[in-house]
């Protein structure tokens, strides 16, 4: 069966949890993530460091202070899934959604048979 990667995100602002709330949602988004690496289907995730700025880099090494300026800002949380089917993506977002509070933006790779 062909696997495709997904990539389940969302912005910081999207995230809106109460204070006395957070805790139960560190457990429960890390119990997902446990979730998907015990079913095999965990490539890799995270959050974005957001004290840290973005440093644009040219092709001739160039780096200059802060990301595209006409781009929006990336920050938030990410998590990269490889599953055999779209269904099974909206799934796993959804399983994410409810233990971050938010909803997730899905997107799928295209693919490159060198990764």
């Amino acid at each position: 069966m062909a696997m495709a990667k997904y990539l389940i995100s969302f912005p910081s602002k999207a995230m809106v949890v109460p204070d006395g709330d957070w805790d139960a949602v560190v457990h429960d988004a890390h119990a997902v993530i446990e979730e998907a690496k015990a079913a095999g289907v965990y490539v890799f995730g995270g959050g974005i460091d957001e004290d840290v700025p973005p440093v644009l880099v040219a092709a001739d090494g160039t780096c200059t202070e802060g990301g595209y300026p006409w781009a929006p800002t990336l920050d938030g949380g990410f998590t990269v899934l490889e599953l055999p089917s779209r269904e099974e993506a909206v799934d796993w977002a959804s399983r994410i959604a409810r233990s971050c509070r938010c909803a997730q933006e899905l997107r799928v790779f295209q693919f490159d048979p060198q990764s």
